[in-house]
């Protein structure tokens, strides 16, 4: 097992202390004082106003210590890995933060939670605080009824509550924006995986060609086990799991993360919400971001509420927390058309017997060393080498009789388009650039040099870095006073003198030197062939 961490116990101190350090925990604070008591709270409280606190067991971040500050939780109590916090720690939240006003308990339906923040909230009021509280109990997987547990939607309790507090409302009428919410949110997640508690020999129970649905955010079981398909297929299946839970009203739908989704796949996600059938009943989406999350679960829930007037307002409402992600409608993307681009054959095809000769000899001989230079490439990098010129070779040819060949500007402008839009790898762009800066010249010995220079600029690799540039550097100045023999030459010894040379740029760079020597540099090796193959023809 490999993570970030120095020691179990510790880990939820340090993760807290770490939050508070940095940009985004500016405006929270901590107790101290004891070791068991992980509170964290904002710095500007005043008890004004009816103060919202929330917690659970740590590994879950960023709930709920990301979502304390303006306009959400006034306190964050943290228990241990997927433990409850312990009732000193929910009584000294409750104490440090409640004023005349109040105080609400937000508690997911776990029975530790219960129990734990029903003792404290007991003891508050025996110490004359008048505390309220309220059990999220939102996950469908068995059923939406008490025995539901809480997951992500209480993200959503804990907004609506915490809107109507900064808002100034009572403890009685926070307590029912907070009842309310609970009793229109739902919500299911999925998973490819289940969750490591820092156990060096966890074994998954899942199979590799296995999902669950319906799982809760501690590591439990899912109500059903599904096998693994497409993303459009998985998000379906939640989705038509969710709807029957749904009311007929349009919904806020929030997508989050379970921990261990990348970002790319999280929006991918919400693209597949968009072909489902809940779609068109989706008004707004919150997300897709971590919220309520289950440590390594490589997973995502969806939460959905009644889009009512009320609870916009409440979920629109500007917080502090850098946690909530914000909510916007959730209606079709907005496009703008391409700008017109360069035709990449933008002058009329001409003749040239000798250049297609050349043009035609060049290519085969590319073709036919790409094995070789695939092989060359792989002992010092990802052995595409030969396949890059090849490809560039088979585009130049399939379009050959597009080619202006009697005007070598015209060609060279169109040779840079040609490859810019079909060669792949560093080494087509870099001769896409080469040319494209040739044709800006009417010389074409000069403009190949202008060229040579631009690759030298964006590409960031000079003569002796170990590079294809150690041989057109030799090769295009040879050609400036000599032929083709000459620029052969002088690219062949500069391909040789790579073999001993140090790598300073591109993949070879990361390569030790010891596994280098005696290799020529792949791409200076198929500049020097090339030009040796040519140079039999003239």
């Amino acid at each position: 097992m490999k993570r970030f961490y120095n020691h179990r116990d510790t880990l939820v101190t340090e993760g807290i202390d770490g939050f508070l350090r940095s940009s985004t925990g500016q405006h929270l604070c901590r107790l101290e004082g004891h070791d068991n008591i992980h509170v964290v709270l904002r710095k500007d409280w005043d008890k004004s106003k009816v103060a919202i606190v929330s917690g659970g067991g740590s590994g879950h971040e960023p709930a709920h210590a990301g979502f304390v500050g303006a306009g959400m939780l006034t306190a964050a109590v943290c228990g241990a890995l997927f433990a409850s916090p312990n009732v000193d720690a929910i009584l000294a939240a409750i104490l440090e933060v409640t004023g005349d006003s109040g105080c609400l308990l937000v508690v997911k339906n776990y029975t530790g939670d219960r129990l734990n923040f029903g003792l404290a909230a007991e003891q508050a009021r025996l110490a004359g605080k008048k505390v309220e509280l309220v059990i999220v109990a939102d996950d469908t997987a068995l059923g939406h009824d008490t025995n539901a547990r809480g997951i992500a939607g209480t993200v959503l309790v804990q907004k609506i509550a915490g809107y109507a507090a900064e808002t100034g409302a009572s403890l009685a009428d926070v307590k029912q924006a907070a009842m309310d919410a609970i009793k229109a949110t739902v919500s299911l997640g999925l998973s490819l995986s289940d969750v490591n508690v820092y156990d060096p020999d966890h074994k998954t129970r899942l199979n590799k060609d296995e999902a669950e649905l319906g799982l809760g955010i501690h590591g439990e079981p899912g109500t059903d086990r599904i096998a693994v398909e497409q993303l459009d297929a998985l998000v379906a299946k939640t989705t038509e799991a969710l709807t029957p839970y749904l009311t007929d009203e349009p919904q806020a739908v929030m997508v989050n993360m379970l921990g261990a989704v990348p970002v790319l796949e999280a929006q991918a996600i919400v693209d597949a919400l968009s072909r489902t059938s809940l779609a068109e009943r989706i008004e707004f989406l919150i997300g897709p971001a971590p919220m309520m999350t289950s440590l390594d679960m490589y997973g995502f829930s969806l939460s959905a509420i009644p889009a009512r007037t009320d609870f916009i307002q409440a979920l629109k409402f500007p917080v502090e927390p850098w946690a909530w992600p914000g909510i916007a409608p959730f209606s079709k993307i907005q496009t703008k058309p391409t700008p017109t681009l360069p035709d990449t054959f933008a002058y009329k095809p001409s003749s040239n017997a000798y250049l297609e000769k050349l043009i035609t000899h060049g290519a085969s001989i590319l073709l036919d060393n790409e094995k070789d230079l695939n092989a060359l490439d792989a002992q010092i990098g990802d052995g595409d080498a030969g396949s890059t010129f090849a490809e560039a070779s088979r585009v130049i040819l399939k379009d050959i009789d597009r080619l202006p060949l009697t005007s070598p500007q015209e060609l060279c402008e169109t040779l840079g388009r040609l490859l810019a839009r079909n060669a792949g790898g560093s080494s087509g762009v870099l001769l896409s650039i080469m040319f494209a800066t040739a044709g800006q010249n009417t010389a074409w010995r000069d403009g190949l040099e202008a060229g040579l220079e631009r690759m030298h600029r964006y590409g960031g690799a000079s003569p002796g870095d170990r590079t294809m540039l150690d041989a057109l550097f030799p090769a295009i100045a040879a050609l400036k006073t000599g032929d083709l023999k000459q620029a052969a030459k002088a690219a062949r010894e500069g391909a040789n003198a790579t073999r001993t040379m140090p790598a300073r740029a591109g993949r070879a760079a990361y390569v030790p030197s010891e596994s280098l020597k005696n290799i020529p540099d792949p791409g200076a090796e198929a500049i020097a062939r090339l030009l040796e193959g040519l140079s039999k023809l003239s």
